[in-house]
Protein backbone atom coordinates (compact mmCIF):
# COMPACT_ATOMS: atom_id res chain seq x y z
CA UNK A 1 0.00 0.00 0.00
CA UNK A 2 1.23 3.52 -1.06
CA UNK A 3 2.45 4.77 2.15
CA UNK A 4 1.93 8.41 0.99
CA UNK A 5 -1.72 7.06 0.51
CA UNK A 6 -1.60 5.93 3.98
CA UNK A 7 -0.29 9.77 5.68
CA UNK A 8 -2.52 11.67 3.47
CA UNK A 9 -5.83 9.03 4.94
CA UNK A 10 -4.05 9.71 8.41
CA UNK A 11 -4.27 13.35 8.82
CA UNK A 12 -7.51 13.65 6.75
CA UNK A 13 -9.28 11.52 9.37
CA UNK A 14 -7.78 13.19 12.60
CA UNK A 15 -8.71 16.30 11.04
CA UNK A 16 -11.84 15.41 10.14
CA UNK A 17 -12.90 13.35 13.19
CA UNK A 18 -14.36 10.14 11.51
CA UNK A 19 -13.73 7.60 8.72
CA UNK A 20 -16.78 8.32 7.67
CA UNK A 21 -16.25 11.94 6.41
CA UNK A 22 -12.71 11.30 5.43
CA UNK A 23 -14.55 8.26 2.98
CA UNK A 24 -16.79 10.62 1.63
CA UNK A 25 -14.49 13.72 1.19
CA UNK A 26 -12.36 11.41 -0.80
CA UNK A 27 -15.01 9.04 -2.28
CA UNK A 28 -14.48 5.70 -1.24
CA UNK A 29 -15.76 3.52 1.08
CA UNK A 30 -15.10 3.90 5.18
CA UNK A 31 -13.84 0.16 4.94
CA UNK A 32 -11.08 1.42 2.95
CA UNK A 33 -10.02 4.48 4.78
CA UNK A 34 -9.80 1.96 8.01
CA UNK A 35 -7.97 -0.70 6.25
CA UNK A 36 -5.62 2.34 5.45
CA UNK A 37 -5.23 3.39 8.79
CA UNK A 38 -4.85 -0.38 9.85
CA UNK A 39 -1.85 -0.52 7.63
CA UNK A 40 -0.17 2.42 8.70
CA UNK A 41 -0.35 1.22 12.47
CA UNK A 42 1.09 -1.65 11.79
CA UNK A 43 3.77 -0.59 9.88
CA UNK A 44 4.79 1.58 12.97
CA UNK A 45 4.21 -0.50 15.50
CA UNK A 46 2.36 2.31 17.47
CA UNK A 47 -1.12 2.67 17.94
CA UNK A 48 -2.60 6.16 16.84
CA UNK A 49 -5.64 6.53 17.29
CA UNK A 50 -8.40 4.87 19.57
CA UNK A 51 -11.98 4.08 17.74
CA UNK A 52 -15.53 3.87 18.68
CA UNK A 53 -18.60 4.03 16.83
CA UNK A 54 -19.05 7.22 18.20
CA UNK A 55 -15.62 8.92 18.22
CA UNK A 56 -12.03 9.03 17.20
CA UNK A 57 -9.75 10.22 19.78
CA UNK A 58 -5.44 10.40 19.06
CA UNK A 59 -3.21 8.78 21.18
CA UNK A 60 -0.10 10.52 22.42
CA UNK A 61 2.37 9.23 19.73
CA UNK A 62 -0.47 10.04 17.37
CA UNK A 63 -1.22 13.83 18.33
CA UNK A 64 3.03 14.07 17.30
CA UNK A 65 2.71 11.89 14.52
CA UNK A 66 -0.37 14.27 13.06
CA UNK A 67 2.15 17.10 13.15
CA UNK A 68 4.92 15.68 11.25
CA UNK A 69 2.43 14.18 8.75
CA UNK A 70 0.98 17.97 8.44
CA UNK A 71 4.75 19.17 7.75
CA UNK A 72 5.33 16.37 5.47
CA UNK A 73 2.58 16.68 3.25
CA UNK A 74 2.69 20.34 3.28
CA UNK A 75 6.24 19.85 2.31
CA UNK A 76 5.44 17.94 -0.78
CA UNK A 77 2.65 20.46 -2.00
CA UNK A 78 4.77 23.25 -2.05
CA UNK A 79 7.60 21.29 -3.86
CA UNK A 80 5.13 20.21 -6.22
CA UNK A 81 4.12 23.87 -6.77
CA UNK A 82 7.54 25.12 -7.56
CA UNK A 83 7.89 23.13 -10.31
CA UNK A 84 4.55 22.60 -11.31
CA UNK A 85 3.40 24.39 -14.81
CA UNK A 86 1.50 26.87 -13.14
CA UNK A 87 4.46 28.15 -11.07
CA UNK A 88 4.00 28.68 -7.36
CA UNK A 89 0.85 30.74 -6.39
CA UNK A 90 1.53 31.93 -2.85
CA UNK A 91 -1.32 33.96 -1.16
CA UNK A 92 -2.17 35.43 2.55
CA UNK A 93 -1.03 38.52 3.80
CA UNK A 94 2.95 38.80 4.85
CA UNK A 95 4.28 41.04 7.96
CA UNK A 96 7.68 41.48 7.43
CA UNK A 97 9.99 43.79 9.57
CA UNK A 98 13.33 45.35 9.18
CA UNK A 99 16.17 48.14 10.89
CA UNK A 100 14.83 51.54 9.98
CA UNK A 101 17.89 52.18 7.67
CA UNK A 102 18.84 49.01 6.10
CA UNK A 103 15.11 48.42 5.38
CA UNK A 104 15.05 51.48 3.56
CA UNK A 105 17.55 50.61 1.21
CA UNK A 106 17.68 47.14 0.76
CA UNK A 107 14.33 45.57 1.90
CA UNK A 108 11.58 48.09 1.32
CA UNK A 109 12.76 48.31 -2.47
CA UNK A 110 12.57 44.78 -2.78
CA UNK A 111 8.48 44.69 -1.90
CA UNK A 112 7.18 45.89 -4.56
CA UNK A 113 8.97 43.86 -6.82
CA UNK A 114 7.94 40.41 -4.57
CA UNK A 115 4.71 41.30 -5.23
CA UNK A 116 5.21 41.58 -8.73
CA UNK A 117 6.22 38.12 -8.35
CA UNK A 118 3.51 36.66 -6.22
CA UNK A 119 -0.13 39.05 -6.66
CA UNK A 120 -1.48 37.08 -4.46
CA UNK A 121 0.23 38.01 -1.42
CA UNK A 122 -0.39 41.52 0.31
CA UNK A 123 2.53 42.87 2.25
CA UNK A 124 2.93 44.96 5.77
CA UNK A 125 6.49 46.43 6.08
CA UNK A 126 7.21 47.68 9.69
CA UNK A 127 11.15 49.36 10.02
CA UNK A 128 11.62 50.04 13.49
CA UNK A 129 15.53 50.30 14.86
CA UNK A 130 13.93 48.61 18.42
CA UNK A 131 14.40 44.40 18.62
CA UNK A 132 10.87 44.12 17.83
CA UNK A 133 9.37 40.66 19.61
CA UNK A 134 9.05 38.84 15.87
CA UNK A 135 6.58 35.86 17.46
CA UNK A 136 5.04 38.28 19.78
CA UNK A 137 3.71 41.29 17.62
CA UNK A 138 2.81 38.13 15.17
CA UNK A 139 5.31 39.17 11.80
CA UNK A 140 6.26 36.46 10.05
CA UNK A 141 9.92 37.60 8.94
CA UNK A 142 12.75 39.94 10.43
CA UNK A 143 15.84 40.90 8.80
CA UNK A 144 18.21 41.63 11.79
CA UNK A 145 22.32 42.74 10.84
CA UNK A 146 24.85 41.67 12.83
CA UNK A 147 25.72 39.00 15.82
CA UNK A 148 22.32 37.24 16.40
CA UNK A 149 21.27 36.98 20.30
CA UNK A 150 20.34 33.08 21.54
CA UNK A 151 16.54 33.28 20.72
CA UNK A 152 13.72 30.83 19.97
CA UNK A 153 13.43 31.97 16.60
CA UNK A 154 15.08 30.13 13.68
CA UNK A 155 17.53 32.15 10.97
CA UNK A 156 18.67 32.20 7.99
CA UNK A 157 22.22 33.65 6.90
CA UNK A 158 21.19 36.21 3.68
CA UNK A 159 24.90 37.67 3.11
CA UNK A 160 27.52 38.59 4.76
CA UNK A 161 28.30 41.96 6.14
CA UNK A 162 31.15 43.67 7.66
CA UNK A 163 32.25 47.09 9.22
CA UNK A 164 34.81 49.72 8.02
CA UNK A 165 36.08 52.33 8.85
CA UNK A 166 35.93 55.47 5.87
CA UNK A 167 36.42 58.71 5.00
CA UNK A 168 36.17 61.15 1.89
CA UNK A 169 39.56 60.91 -0.29
CA UNK A 170 39.49 65.09 0.72
CA UNK A 171 39.52 64.59 4.15
CA UNK A 172 42.19 61.97 4.41
CA UNK A 173 44.13 64.27 2.11
CA UNK A 174 44.12 66.85 4.90
CA UNK A 175 44.33 64.76 8.11
CA UNK A 176 46.45 61.51 7.10
CA UNK A 177 45.77 58.26 7.11
CA UNK A 178 45.51 56.93 10.34
CA UNK A 179 47.95 53.65 10.52
CA UNK A 180 46.75 52.07 13.50
CA UNK A 181 43.41 51.83 15.55
CA UNK A 182 44.78 53.81 18.27
CA UNK A 183 45.60 56.82 15.72
CA UNK A 184 41.94 57.36 15.81
CA UNK A 185 42.14 59.39 18.63
CA UNK A 186 44.27 61.98 16.43
CA UNK A 187 41.37 62.34 14.14
CA UNK A 188 37.63 63.61 13.60
CA UNK A 189 35.48 60.40 14.50
CA UNK A 190 31.88 60.45 14.06
CA UNK A 191 30.12 58.51 16.31
CA UNK A 192 27.09 57.15 17.66
CA UNK A 193 25.55 58.41 21.11
CA UNK A 194 26.13 57.07 23.69
CA UNK A 195 22.15 56.29 24.15
CA UNK A 196 22.44 54.37 20.90
CA UNK A 197 22.73 50.57 20.34
CA UNK A 198 26.02 50.61 19.51
CA UNK A 199 27.08 50.20 22.87
CA UNK A 200 30.73 48.70 22.50
CA UNK A 201 32.26 50.66 19.89
CA UNK A 202 34.06 50.36 17.17
CA UNK A 203 35.44 46.55 16.67
CA UNK A 204 39.18 45.71 15.01
CA UNK A 205 40.93 42.57 14.95
CA UNK A 206 44.18 43.08 16.62
CA UNK A 207 47.07 40.40 16.09
CA UNK A 208 48.80 39.10 18.83
CA UNK A 209 52.29 37.93 18.98
CA UNK A 210 51.17 34.09 18.75
CA UNK A 211 50.06 34.77 15.06
CA UNK A 212 46.42 34.67 15.98
CA UNK A 213 44.01 37.93 16.58
CA UNK A 214 41.47 39.29 19.01
CA UNK A 215 39.22 41.36 18.91
CA UNK A 216 39.25 45.07 20.41
CA UNK A 217 36.31 47.60 20.98
CA UNK A 218 36.93 51.13 21.13
CA UNK A 219 35.56 54.19 21.98
CA UNK A 220 36.95 57.15 19.56
CA UNK A 221 35.86 60.39 20.97
CA UNK A 222 35.37 63.37 18.15
CA UNK A 223 33.16 66.59 18.22
CA UNK A 224 30.69 65.23 16.27
CA UNK A 225 27.95 62.16 17.48
CA UNK A 226 24.55 61.19 16.76
CA UNK A 227 21.86 58.47 17.46
CA UNK A 228 21.57 58.24 13.96
CA UNK A 229 22.92 56.09 12.00
CA UNK A 230 21.91 57.73 8.58
CA UNK A 231 23.28 61.07 10.24
CA UNK A 232 26.56 59.52 10.61
CA UNK A 233 26.56 58.55 7.09
CA UNK A 234 26.15 62.00 5.88
CA UNK A 235 28.44 63.83 7.53
CA UNK A 236 31.12 61.67 7.24
CA UNK A 237 30.18 61.86 3.00
CA UNK A 238 29.90 65.77 3.65
CA UNK A 239 34.33 65.44 4.91
CA UNK A 240 33.17 66.14 8.95
CA UNK A 241 35.25 62.76 10.04
CA UNK A 242 35.63 59.01 10.13
CA UNK A 243 33.03 57.07 10.56
CA UNK A 244 32.74 53.24 11.36
CA UNK A 245 30.19 51.63 8.51
CA UNK A 246 28.28 48.91 7.67
CA UNK A 247 29.20 47.90 3.87
CA UNK A 248 25.71 47.54 3.07
CA UNK A 249 25.75 50.95 3.60
CA UNK A 250 28.90 52.37 2.40
CA UNK A 251 29.95 49.76 -0.10
CA UNK A 252 28.29 51.87 -3.54
CA UNK A 253 30.15 54.68 -2.13
CA UNK A 254 33.27 52.94 -2.26
CA UNK A 255 33.01 51.93 -5.59
CA UNK A 256 31.80 55.26 -6.68
CA UNK A 257 35.11 56.78 -4.89
CA UNK A 258 33.36 59.25 -2.51
CA UNK A 259 34.55 57.18 0.34
CA UNK A 260 37.48 55.04 0.78
CA UNK A 261 38.13 52.64 3.37
CA UNK A 262 40.93 52.85 6.19
CA UNK A 263 42.23 50.19 8.56
CA UNK A 264 40.98 47.28 6.33
CA UNK A 265 44.27 45.14 7.98
CA UNK A 266 42.43 45.28 11.19
CA UNK A 267 38.77 44.90 10.00
CA UNK A 268 36.69 42.91 12.36
CA UNK A 269 35.55 39.61 10.92
CA UNK A 270 32.29 39.69 9.13
CA UNK A 271 28.66 38.99 10.92
CA UNK A 272 26.10 38.48 9.11
CA UNK A 273 22.40 39.61 7.47
CA UNK A 274 19.83 37.49 8.59
CA UNK A 275 15.93 36.33 7.90
CA UNK A 276 14.27 34.98 11.25
CA UNK A 277 11.22 33.71 11.68
CA UNK A 278 9.50 32.02 14.83
CA UNK A 279 9.37 28.38 14.68
CA UNK A 280 7.01 26.85 12.96
CA UNK A 281 5.77 23.04 11.60
CA UNK A 282 4.53 24.84 8.69
CA UNK A 283 5.94 27.72 7.17
CA UNK A 284 3.67 29.38 5.08
CA UNK A 285 4.87 29.34 1.36
CA UNK A 286 4.52 33.48 1.25
CA UNK A 287 7.59 33.63 3.70
CA UNK A 288 9.67 31.02 2.43
CA UNK A 289 9.72 32.74 -1.22
CA UNK A 290 9.78 35.79 0.36
CA UNK A 291 13.10 34.53 1.88
CA UNK A 292 14.41 32.76 -1.05
CA UNK A 293 13.63 35.68 -2.76
CA UNK A 294 15.80 37.98 -0.36
CA UNK A 295 18.75 35.91 -0.66
CA UNK A 296 18.55 35.65 -4.14
CA UNK A 297 18.77 39.58 -4.57
CA UNK A 298 21.67 39.85 -1.99
CA UNK A 299 23.65 37.18 -4.22
CA UNK A 300 23.54 39.64 -7.24
CA UNK A 301 27.40 40.70 -7.56
CA UNK A 302 25.89 44.03 -8.48
CA UNK A 303 22.99 44.74 -5.79
CA UNK A 304 25.06 46.17 -2.87
CA UNK A 305 26.77 48.63 -5.64
CA UNK A 306 23.65 50.27 -6.20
Amino acid sequence: MDKLKQLETYASVATRGSLTAAAKAEGVAPAIIGRRLDALEARLGVKLMVRTTRRITLTHEGSAFLEDCHRLLTDLANAEASVSAGGVKASGHLRITAPAGFGRRHVAPLVPHFRELHPEVTISLNLSDRVVDVAGEAYDCAVRVGDLPDSSLVSVRLAENRRLCVATPRYLQHHGKPQTPADLVRFDCLTLSSDASQTRGWAFAMPEESGETTITHLRPGGPLDCTDGQVLHEWCLAGYGIAWRSTWEVEADIAAGRLVSVLDEFAAPPNGIFALFPQRKHLALRVRLWIDFLKHEYARADFWKN
